[in-house]
């Protein structure tokens, strides 16, 4: 997806001249043809995250569209009080993208990881937050932040993937919850990259899943369509992230109905040991094995 997001912007760059990129040092040598033909819109900050939003902050200002890059702690985590001053407060739009997820680059430690980014932003008003789980939806997604006139848009690529983009629909990326199975039993919210685990955890079972590649907004309207005819309203959360970070959009699409909800993502205890991706997912119990134990007790009860 990182791949992705700099051929696109870079292309954009040479189309809008509305647009700036803004680096703190990570994925800067990628741009460096973007850098020659724009010098005066691809800036380079050094290792200064604060400064990279404040700068983006004073572009939109000043009446562009700065598109702000770092990975993912670095770009929400630790400017969080500069996103919520100089982005939010002062009514300035601005495009983040951010790689390395949740645990992409597990063989960082823990500076590296982001678990609680989503749950951050989702302290903020505004803001629409895209979890791609395919290239093809980070492209669309990214063409749409970038040629808006104005708003905030949280943009989370990883490492990992689905094998196809299951968000677009006519090749747009609509926002909306996506049917990828149907059944009576519960409805399983895949979130952007695991959606295939999903498919594969829940396959024999008699759940519906559904796809976002876009959390913020939530759609309420698509996930009470979903469970329209279920024998009761039973919700399984599965998101790359803080488990339980989209729980509060749950209650408030389902306050006048009552329902049950299980929480799946990243847990709230640290891991201490570097490992893999793929081994941080297993220990998080978002591998295939993992979720269909959790999903199928939730079931049983």
């Amino acid at each position: 997806m990182r791949e992705r997001f700099v051929e696109v912007t870079t292309d954009l760059l040479d189309r809008d001249e509305r647009l700036a990129l803004v680096t703190a040092d990570l994925s800067a040598k990628l741009f460096d043809r973007a850098r020659s033909r724009h010098p005066d819109r691809v800036l380079n900050l050094g290792i200064r995250e604060q400064l990279l939003i404040g700068v983006a902050g004073g572009l939109s200002l000043a009446g562009l569209r700065p598109i702000a890059h770092s990975f993912a702690p670095f770009l929400v985590e630790r400017p969080f009080e500069q996103i919520k001053l100089d982005l939010n407060h002062q009514g300035a739009g601005a495009v983040l993208v951010s790689a390395g997820a949740s645990y992409d680059i597990a063989g960082g430690g823990r500076s590296h990881q982001a678990p609680g980014d989503v749950a951050l932003l989702s302290t903020l008003p505004d803001w629409t937050v895209h979890v791609p789980g395919h290239p093809d939806e980070a492209e669309q997604q990214l063409r749409t932040a970038a040629a808006a006139a104005d708003g905030l848009v949280y943009l989370r690529l990883s490492n990992q993937g689905n094998a196809r983009a299951h968000g677009l629909v006519g090749g747009a990326a609509t926002g909306r919850l996506r049917v990828l199975r149907e059944g009576g039993a519960a409805t399983v919210v895949a979130v952007g990259p695991l959606a295939d685990t999903v498919l594969e955890a829940t396959a024999g079972l008699d759940v519906t899943v559904l796809y976002a590649a876009t959390v913020r907004p939530f759609d309420a309207t698509g996930l009470r369509a979903a469970l329209d005819g279920q024998r009761e309203a039973a919700v399984v959360l599965v998101e790359p992230y803080l488990a339980g970070t989209s729980s509060a959009e749950v209650a408030r699409a389902l306050v006048d109905l009552p329902h049950r909800l299980l929480a799946l993502g990243v847990g709230h205890d640290e891991l201490r040991n570097y490992g893999s991706p793929r081994q941080h997912a297993i220990a998080h119990g978002l591998g295939p094995a993992g979720l269909r134990l959790r999903i199928s007790r939730f079931l049983a009860h």
